[in-house]
């Protein structure tokens, strides 16, 4: 079983990132064949930054190392470093009809937000599925948001096959459903383009800023609220334990959820919840050489893999003669 995901390092990663896809993948170490990749070659739809997109791509690699993602377990890589990519994108481009990526969300939420309307932008699925279908992955662990772009791989993947012959294994999404969403400050799903996002490796002032900013209602202390449509309690019992979520939950309920002691509550578990994956970090920072060890390693075991597949591609569509 061959399970397969990337984290785009246009910014700092955030907790939405760590539940839709970090720490999915890392509970996928020991159950399959691991595929784990920093997309920086996606982060320039919106990042024309040389600087903040060479060290995002760096910090990006220490988190996930940091949150618990062993190298020696998976192939871990960035992703501009296996080139075999690139041509498979413009093979299956010329397989993708026009009204598929029309029709994609993502593409028409991010211009909305005011990301430029970039033929990369636009053709960024295609991109995703060269990247599912060069390894022939099974699972893709996302969250919801990406779910559409999974289906658009099954869709050209499906089309290669009845073009060219059996050719690609047709992959499957995986959404947690307790965290298919998770919910930004606005109670929008939290996104760096949305800038809503409560980021991983914050300092403690800094999440403080971040948690107290968080929307809630105005209805009173004593009032019942639904806690289902809050936002604050949507982030809190993502990380709170289970029983201290139920107590939260009755407040709501039956009235007595205090909006600001609750906010001052989740800094404590947030600070708390990342602290050993924090000191990590910082030391994985401090190391570059290391890192930069470890992500060419993983490159030259990802473009093992990917040369068989775009071998097979090439003589399907004639390219070898």
């Amino acid at each position: 079983m061959k399970i397969l995901s990337g984290i785009q390092p246009s910014g700092k990663l955030h907790i939405g990132n760590y539940f839709g896809m970090m720490h999915p993948m890392i509970n996928n170490m020991d159950r399959g064949e691991l595929y784990a990749f920093i997309v920086n070659l996606h982060a320039l739809t919106s990042v024309q930054d040389r600087e903040a997109l060479s060290r995002d791509t760096m910090e990006a690699a220490a988190d996930f190392l940091a949150l618990g993602l062993d190298p020696e377990k998976c192939t871990f890589w960035v992703q501009s470093d296996v080139p075999e990519v690139t041509e498979l994108t413009w093979i299956l481009s010329n397989l993708t009809p026009f009204g598929l990526l029309e029709r994609c969300h993502s593409y028409k939420d991010k211009v909305a937000k005011g990301i430029a309307a970039s033929h990369g932008l636009f053709s960024y699925p295609v991109l995703m599925a060269a990247d599912i279908l060069l390894y022939q992955a099974n699972l893709v662990p996302v969250g919801k948001d990406q779910k559409q772009h999974v289906e658009v791989t099954r869709d050209i993947a499906i089309k290669f096959n009845n073009t060219y012959g059996e050719t690609f294994v047709i992959p499957e999404p995986v959404i947690e459903s307790d965290v298919a969403t998770v919910p930004g400050l606005d109670g929008q799903k939290m996104s760096k383009s949305y800038g809503n996002t409560i980021g991983i490796f914050l300092d403690e002032k800094a999440l403080k800023k971040n948690v107290m900013a968080i929307v809630t209602d105005s209805a009173p202390v004593e009032a019942p609220k639904d806690p289902d449509k809050c936002n604050l309690y949507n982030i809190f019992k993502l990380f709170a334990p289970q029983e201290r979520t139920q107590e939260v939950r009755d407040l709501y309920i039956n009235g007595g959820a205090a909006y600001g002691y609750l906010k001052l509550e989740l800094v404590d578990i947030l600070w708390e919840y990342f602290r050993a994956a924090r000191e990590k970090r910082d030391k994985l920072i401090a190391d570059q050489a290391y890192l930069r060890e470890v992500l060419a390693k993983g490159a030259d075991k990802a473009r093992e893999k990917a040369s068989v597949t775009l071998d097979l591609v090439r003589d399907r569509v004639g390219l070898k003669y």
